[in-house]
C-alpha cells in the first residue's frame, strides 16, 4: 500500500482489528520511508446482480433503497433496529446466493416481502399495497385475507389471548353506565 503522504511504496502494518459487525477490517499502518501512520480499512467487496426494472432499465443494487423501503413499511412499527438490519442482510444474502448477474426487481420485491411477513404483518401490507399496486379496498381485503389464512403457521403472535374457560380479558359492557331502563 502506497503512504497517502510521501508515495513510498512500503508501508508496513502494526495494528489489525475487526470491527463490532465482522465487516470491516481497520488496519493502522506507518510508512517506512517517512514514518507517518495512518488506517486503512478493509472489507469484502462481492459483485450483486443488476437489478431489471419493469420497464427494462438496468440498475447497480442499492443497499440504501433496500434500508429505505424497510424503514418506510415499518414507521411507527414496534421493529427493532436490529431486527431491520438483519432482515436487510438476509435480502442481501438471497441476492448474493442466486448467483445470477441480473436479476428482475420482482423477484427483489417478493424477497423483502418474505422477511415483512416475518417482522412485522401491517409493515408486509405496507408494502404489498405499494409494491402490488392495490387500486382499492377490496385488493386489501384480499391480501388481508390471504395474509389470515397463512397465519397459522407464523411465527407471530396474537396481541391478545383469552385462555379457555376464562373470562374475557375485555368483557362487553351490557349497558351503558348512567342509564337505567326502568320505565
Amino acid at each position: 500500500m502506497h503512504c497517502p503522504f510521501c508515495q513510498h511504496s512500503d508501508t508496513r502494518v502494526i495494528d489489525s482489528r475487526v470491527s463490532e459487525d465482522g465487516a470491516t477490517i481497520r488496519r493502522r499502518r506507518v510508512c517506512e520511508a517517512c514514518g507517518e501512520r495512518f488506517s486503512t480499512l478493509e472489507t469484502i467487496e462481492l459483485k450483486l446482480p443488476a437489478i431489471v426494472k419493469s420497464d427494462g432499465r438496468r440498475e447497480a443494487f442499492d443497499a440504501r433503497k433496500l434500508r429505505t423501503s424497510f424503514d418506510r413499511a415499518l414507521q411507527k412499527r414496534p421493529v427493532s433496529e436490529e431486527q431491520i438490519e438483519a432482515a436487510v442482510r438476509a435480502v442481501v444474502h438471497q441476492l448474493r446466493m442466486a448467483a445470477e448477474r441480473e436479476i428482475p426487481a420482482r423477484r427483489v420485491g417478493e424477497f423483502v416481502m418474505a422477511e415483512l411477513r416475518k417482522l412485522d404483518h401491517v409493515g408486509y401490507v405496507r408494502f404489498a399495497s405499494v409494491y402490488r399496486s392495490f387500486e382499492d379496498v377490496a385488493d386489501f381485503r384480499e391480501e388481508l385475507d390471504r395474509l389470515e389464512r397463512d397465519l397459522p403457521g407464523e411465527g407471530q403472535l396474537p396481541l391478545l389471548e383469552e385462555k379457555k374457560g376464562s373470562e374475557p380479558l375485555f368483557p362487553r359492557p351490557t349497558a351503558k353506565p348512567g342509564k337505567d331502563k326502568e320505565k
